[in-house]
C-alpha cells in the first residue's frame, strides 16, 4: 500500500504557521515512505472562501517548496459525489431524514445550555415514521450513529482515544438546503483520494471519532490518524499575531529563507535527539510520527531568526544576490546598475555573515550601491565621523592613495603603519574609515570593502567624509 497524505486547508484566510507545519509534517511523512502528498482545498463554504485566500495558500506552499503530487483537489467540485453517498446511506438505512424545525433545534440548544451540557441532537426523527413529516419543512440528513459502546481513535501521536458513543449524536450529513457538511465531505474525499494517513491538528481529534463512525457506516477502510499538538506563543498562551501568528507570506516578506522556515517548523513539536540544524534531506530520512510530542509547541521568533542566520551563511552567494536585488531596486526606485550589481555579488560572502534575514542583508549591503549619507543615519557611525575622525580619514586616504596595488593585504599594511606612527590602535583609524565607506560602525572587513568598491570609489568616499562638516549626535 502506498502511503498517501494530504493537506486540506480551508481558503478563508492566509496560510498560517500552524497550517504550514501541518503541511510540512504531511509532506515529510509521504516523502519518508516514498509515498504521495496531496493537496485539497476545502472550499465548500462559498460565503467565506475567496480566490485571494486560495492564491495565498498555493503561493505559501510553493514558497516553502512543499510540492504536492497530482492536481489540486477542490472540494466544491465533488458536491454531486457527496450527495450520491448520502443517498446510498439513506437506502442502506444508515442515515435518515430529520424534519426538526429551527425552533426545535434552538429549544434543544437552550435546554442543553441550561443543564450545563454540550448541545446534542436528541434523535427525535431517528426512528420516526416519515409520514409524520411536516409538509413545509425541508429535511436535513443525519447519520444513524451507534448509540452504545464507544468509538476508539487509534492515534499515532495521542495513543488510543476512546469516546463513548452516547456523547456523539447523529451528525448532519446534508443540510436542509441540500449542501453536504464538512464531516461528510472530508470522509468521502479522503476515501476517494486514497488517503492512508490523516495528519492534522489536535483540535480535530473529536472530529475523528465522528468520521470513524461514518467510515464504518460506509464500510470503508479507516485512515491512520495522527493529531499533532497546537502551537502556542513563547509565554504558553494561545498563539496570536503578537507572537508571530502571521501568514507564511509575511515571513517571506520579512526576509526568511524557506529552508530555515522548514527547519524551524519541523522542530515545533518534533525532535530527533538534540539536533537543531536539520536540513530537508535529513528531515525526510528521520521523520517519523513517534517523535512528535503531545505537548503544545512554543513559537519563538528569536529562535527562528537565529536559525535563519545560519541558513543565510550557508546559502549560495548568487542565490542571495538574486533575492536581495529586487528589494534594493524597490528601495532605490530604480534598477541597480551593472557596476553596483557586480560589487554586491563580490561582497555577498562578507555581507551574509552578519545578516539574520534578507531584509538585514538589503540594509547592510546598500552601501555597495550608493555612497552613505553624511552624516550617516547610524548614530555610532556619525560619532566616528566627528571630532578627530575627518582628519584621521584624510591621513588614511593619503596613505592608501600611494599604494601601487589596490588589494586587501597592502591596504591593511598601510593603515597599520599609519596607526603605529600615530601611536594608535588599528581600530582607531579603521572604524572612522568604515563609517566613511559604509555609513555604519559594523560591516564586512574594511579592506575587503575597499577592494570591492575599487580605488576610485573608495578614495572618493573617504574624501567626502574628511571634507564634510560633521557633528556628532547628542
Amino acid at each position: 500500500m502506498t502511503v498517501t497524505t494530504r493537506f486540506a486547508p480551508s481558503p478563508t484566510g492566509f496560510l498560517h504557521i500552524g497550517g504550514a507545519r501541518t503541511a510540512l509534517f504531511n509532506w515529510l511523512y509521504a516523502r519518508h515512505y516514498g509515498g504521495r502528498y496531496r493537496l485539497r482545498i476545502e472550499d465548500t463554504d462559498r460565503a467565506r472562501s475567496t480566490p485571494e485566500a486560495i492564491r495565498a495558500i498555493l503561493d505559501g506552499l510553493s514558497w516553502l517548496e512543499l510540492d504536492w503530487d497530482d492536481e489540486v483537489v477542490y472540494q466544491s467540485a465533488n458536491l454531486e459525489r457527496h450527495a450520491a453517498i448520502v443517498r446510498a446511506l439513506l437506502e442502506a438505512g444508515q442515515a435518515y431524514r430529520c424534519y426538526c424545525t429551527p425552533e426545535e433545534l434552538a429549544e434543544m440548544r437552550e435546554r442543553a445550555k441550561a443543564e450545563g451540557r454540550p448541545m446534542r441532537y436528541d434523535g427525535r426523527w431517528r426512528d420516526r415514521d416519515p409520514k409524520d413529516a411536516p409538509a413545509d419543512v425541508a429535511p436535513a440528513i443525519r447519520l444513524k450513529a451507534p448509540q452504545e459502546g464507544e468509538t476508539t481513535i487509534a492515534d499515532s501521536v495521542q495513543g488510543d482515544v476512546r469516546i463513548a458513543n452516547a456523547q456523539l449524536d447523529d451528525m448532519v450529513l446534508m443540510r436542509s438546503d441540500g449542501t453536504p457538511t464538512y464531516m461528510l465531505s472530508v470522509v468521502v474525499d479522503d476515501h476517494d483520494m486514497g488517503i492512508t494517513n490523516v495528519i492534522r491538528g489536535v483540535d480535530h481529534l473529536t472530529n475523528a471519532a465522528r468520521q470513524i463512525q461514518l467510515f464504518n457506516a460506509l464500510d470503508w477502510e479507516i485512515p491512520v490518524f495522527a493529531h499533532i499538538p497546537l502551537i502556542h506563543g513563547p509565554d504558553g498562551s494561545k498563539l496570536s499575531k503578537r507572537h508571530g501568528a502571521l501568514g507564511v507570506e509575511a515571513y517571506r516578506d520579512m526576509g526568511y529563507l524557506p529552508e530555515a522556515m522548514r527547519n524551524y517548523l519541523l522542530r515545533l513539536g518534533w525532535a530527533h535527539g538534540d539536533e537543531e540544524i536539520i536540513d530537508t534531506a535529513q528531515a525526510i530520512e528521520w521523520f517519523e510520527l513517534d517523535a512528535v510530542g503531545r505537548s503544545p509547541a512554543r513559537f519563538d521568533l528569536t529562535k527562528l531568526e537565529n536559525l535563519n542566520g545560519h541558513y543565510m551563511r550557508e546559502a549560495d552567494d548568487q542565490r542571495l544576490w538574486e533575492l536581495v536585488l529586487p528589494m534594493l531596486s524597490e528601495r532605490l526606485g530604480s534598477d541597480v546598475e551593472d557596476l553596483a550589481r557586480a560589487r554586491l555579488l563580490a561582497g555577498m560572502d562578507g555581507l551574509k555573515q552578519r545578516a539574520k534575514t534578507l531584509v538585514d542583508l538589503a540594509d547592510n549591503s546598500i552601501f555597495y550601491i550608493i555612497p552613505p549619507a553624511l552624516p550617516p543615519a547610524n548614530p555610532k557611525a556619525a560619532k566616528l565621523l566627528a571630532g578627530e575622525g575627518p582628519a584621521l580619514i584624510a591621513e588614511a586616504a593619503q596613505a592608501l592613495a600611494a599604494l601601487d596595488r589596490w588589494q586587501s593585504e597592502p591596504m591593511e599594511s598601510a593603515i597599520r603603519a599609519l596607526a603605529e606612527r600615530k601611536g594608535l590602535g588599528l581600530g582607531n583609524i579603521a572604524q572612522p574609515v568604515r563609517a566613511a565607506l559604509t555609513g555604519s560602525n559594523v560591516s564586512p572587513g574594511i579592506f575587503e570593502v575597499m577592494q570591492i568598491l575599487g580605488r576610485e570609489e573608495s578614495l572618493e568616499r573617504l574624501a567626502r567624509a574628511s571634507a564634510a562638516p560633521a557633528s556628532a549626535p547628542t
